[in-house]
């Protein structure tokens, strides 16, 4: 790989996330050979020195920091990664690229459309290069999905339906707040299941299917109160607990998505199903590597819903994995995003979703939390072109 650019990679949060992005960068260049550029693991950052040098370590980083503007700040880095809390996205991001540094932000962009909108300008400004990761859109049998619809086989679209179902907050024991728990705190999160799980849904959507239009919502809290952890007190829990929304799309097709932490029995239940005049297609992640497939042209006498192993070469990204039958997993979906970025970088090209892009899906639920607070039809304001 001495013939390979490097790409000087300094990681800001060593979470959950922080560990899949990390994956991806070890892993690319092993099945994505033919990428100019080689991730270098330069510098991680977190608040905690012992948690930060345990991760360093055990990823094999080259240095740590506990201060983010020391990341922005060295001139060995080339690419900041955001992996952080969503109440600090957008500092991070601005500072990031007004050092003229490449820009990766987990999903979602922000906590709303105004940080959202502040953090496309500074991107743009600076012209750096720069992508969200709703890697989603990296499943090999959702990238099939898109190439079925864009290939026309589905006809007119008439209904895109997806839910993301997780049960983990049942309990009225679990606090709010603090390191591990920040997605139940309204002033870190932004917003609860709409932000973290129908976020992921509606970039794929709107990916997939094109605009939302407009939404109509509702949204509730089951726990109106629990303990926060940094302050030990009973607080008014502020997110949304489910929410569940129908939409028009801009090709004239309905929207129905649903996401709750309250459906018992399911860890991470993400479904997709699109209706089309001719076919229809449905995805669900527990099976991720499964496409069902309904083609109303095939002879009547065997019509019916088929099941495509989608482990076959000819396959979006599957050439890069085993042979024909072998499934891969989550974690492959982010080496995926870091193969896509690392190729827009050496054709100077820009990786979708890009932050411009990921503002559309911030719009959508900025709307859909208006809907479910004001109980009317709101428009998002969404320019999908």
């Amino acid at each position: 790989m001495a013939d390979k650019k490097e790409l000087r990679i300094g990681l800001i949060g060593c979470g959950f996330m922080g560990r899949t992005h990390t994956n991806g960068y070890k892993r690319v260049n092993d099945f994505f050979p033919e990428v100019e550029y080689r991730p270098v693991l330069k510098t991680v950052c977190a608040r905690t020195e012992e948690k930060v040098r345990a991760f360093a370590d055990q990823w094999q980083y080259e240095s740590i920091e506990t201060d983010w503007r020391e990341v922005v700040a060295r001139d060995d880095i080339d690419a900041v990664d955001i992996c952080t809390p969503n109440s600090t996205h957008e500092e991070i991001a601005v500072a990031a690229a007004e050092a003229g540094k490449m820009v990766l932000c987990e999903k979602p962009l922000a906590r709303d459309v105004e940080e959202g909108q502040r953090m496309v300008d500074a991107i743009e400004k600076a012209g750096v290069p720069n992508t969200v990761w709703y890697n989603y859109r990296r499943v090999p049998a959702v990238s099939l999905i898109k190439d079925i619809i864009d290939s026309g086989k589905l006809g007119r679209i008439f209904h895109y339906r997806a839910n993301f179902l997780q049960d983990f907050t049942i309990n009225p024991d679990v606090p709010q707040g603090g390191e591990a728990l920040w997605r139940l705190d309204k002033e870190v999160a932004g917003s609860g299941v709409t932000g973290d799980l129908l976020a992921h849904c509606i970039d794929t959507a709107m990916w997939l299917n094109g605009g939302i239009r407009d939404v109509s919502a509702v949204a509730e809290t089951f726990v109106k109160e629990r303990m926060h952890q940094e302050t030990g007190k009973e607080e008014k829990v502020e997110i949304d607990d489910a929410c569940i929304f129908h939409c028009h799309f801009d090709n004239g097709s309905l929207g129905l998505f649903e996401a709750t932490r309250y459906a018992r029995g399911h860890k991470a239940l993400y479904t997709l199903e699109i209706n089309g005049e001719n076919a229809s297609l449905r995805w669900d992640l527990h099976d991720m590597n499964r496409l069902e497939f309904f083609d109303y042209e095939d002879d009547p006498e065997v019509r019916g819903w088929s099941s495509i192993h989608v482990t076959e070469g000819e396959q979006p990204y599957m050439d890069k994995w085993w042979v024909p039958g072998l499934s891969i997993g989550y974690e492959h979906t982010f080496v995926h995003q870091v193969a896509d970025f690392l190729s827009s970088l050496a054709e100077g090209e820009p990786c979708s979703p890009t932050f411009r892009e990921a503002q559309e899906t911030q719009k959508v639920c900025e709307a859909i939390l208006d809907s479910a607070s004001s109980g009317s039809w709101k428009e998002t304001g969404v320019d999908w072109s």
